[in-house]
């Protein structure tokens, strides 16, 4: 008898569930095609036609799976867990991964040594950083980005955490399929929306994009020259000093003060190397180059290379936002024309997890040591800011996220 029971109420809960569930979701999707009319007028104002705005639109669905949406009755989602933002650099910065790409990267130098060419000459970047970037984004392009660009765009401009921004970049994509630069069945995407083999978010796309191959349209889905010529532009737009390494790995004294790897702590390379810092491997630096000047990195506290970044790795930042997508971008750039890995190996560290890493950063804030976001990254601000507390509180002082340094916050709380 109670099994009996047991099984009605089972059945009796799906019926619940099942009867309302479609009601809930024809309610989501009404919202949200109520929201796509109301897109109409803007889109009219930004040049957009009827016909290529109900071309796009009809039979758009959201897509609520995606990260970074705040839906009600959920808890707010934040970014997926990237890797640039939660691996220790050895994982991220693999070796198997880091030759592979440097190996295939030094083919297509030669395979398209003409266009690269004139990419350096016109826009002044060398051609394995905006290889190195096509090989960090897409594979080269032999990765196929897994979503519908137009369904992404959609769907964060109408639950998303930024939704303003993304209403602005979704006409910007249908601007992209009205001009003809691609076919609406083509543009697929990341989740948050960047497109294409170097992947540009639709906005970027019209700030930096280029027609290298002179057919008249700009393509970055599928004509390489275009692609990579865009990569170009928009290092440039942003400020690439052409002749300008990105970054000197260096080893560090032994009383390295690893509060000051922050970008707001400048100095002539010069300087630094007669603080003790050395280039690796006898290299020898000229006299532009040491009057450079350059930020102290250290990805991983005193442990692991040390590296002198000029502008130009701000430049690549600007890209992704993110110390090791800079070094995985601009080590693959090095290897491509010399096979030598990093001089000094990464340490066998480990990471907080990213909760772990913003409760830090909110003691840090409240001792008046930390003003940055609390995002529960291990950024340049969050290891210095890590790196004074532990001058303070009479630590070793490795600038560096550990559960010991996190119990040794709490419990001065």
């Amino acid at each position: 008898m109670t099994r009996r029971i047991h099984i009605v109420i089972v059945a009796l809960l799906l019926c619940v569930v099942l009867g309302q569930w479609p009601r809930a979701a024809a309610a989501a999707d009404a919202g949200f095609n109520g929201f796509l009319a109301s897109m109409w007028p803007q889109a009219r104002d930004a040049g957009i036609s009827r016909a290529t705005f109900e071309a796009i639109t009809a039979g758009l669905e959201p897509d609520y799976k995606l990260p970074d949406l705040i839906l009600p009755g959920r808890p707010k989602t934040g970014a997926p867990s990237q890797a640039e933002f939660v691996q220790v650099p050895a994982d991220y910065l693999k070796e198997t991964t880091i030759s592979r790409l440097a190996s295939y990267g030094q083919r297509l130098l030669q395979q398209h040594r003409a266009t690269l060419d004139r990419i350096e000459r016109q826009f002044g970047v060398p051609a394995t950083v905006v290889l190195a970037i096509w090989g960090r984004e897409t594979d080269f392009g032999r990765y196929r980005l897994p979503y519908d660009l137009m369904r992404v765009l959609a769907t964060q401009a109408y639950v998303g955490r930024r939704k303003e921004q993304y209403q602005v970049e979704f006409i910007e994509a249908m601007k992209i399929v009205q001009e003809g630069h691609a076919a609406r069945g083509n543009l697929r995407s990341s989740w948050a929306g960047a497109t294409g083999l170097t992947q540009f978010l639709p906005s970027e796309f019209y700030k930096h994009g280029v027609d290298f191959d002179g057919d008249g349209r700009i393509d970055i889905w599928h004509s390489v020259p275009d692609a990579l010529a865009s990569a170009a532009q928009q290092l440039a737009n942003k400020g690439w000093q052409s002749g300008v390494r990105w970054a000197y790995e260096v080893r560090a004294p032994a009383n390295v003060d690893c509060t000051l790897g922050v970008p707001e702590v400048s100095r002539p390379i010069g300087e630094w190397l007669r603080q003790g810092f050395v280039p690796v491997r006898g290299q020898r630096l000229s006299a532009a180059e040491q009057a450079q000047p350059a930020s102290l990195l250290q990805p991983e506290g005193i442990y692991g290379p040390s590296f002198l970044t000029t502008k130009n790795y701000f430049v690549i930042k600007e890209y992704n936002f993110s110390d090791l997508y800079v070094l995985f971008v601009g080590h693959v750039a090095d290897r491509i024309r010399d096979p030598q890995p990093f001089a000094t190996p990464w340490a066998a560290t480990t990471q907080l997890r990213s909760k772990d890493v913003e409760a830090m950063q909110r003691h840090l804030t409240r001792l008046g040591l930390y003003a940055d976001k609390l995002d529960g990254k291990a950024g340049m601000q969050t290891r210095a800011a890590l790196g004074a507390y532990q001058k303070a509180a009479g630590l070793k002082v490795d600038c560096w996220p550990s559960v010991s340094v996190l119990q040794a916050l709490q419990r001065a709380r």
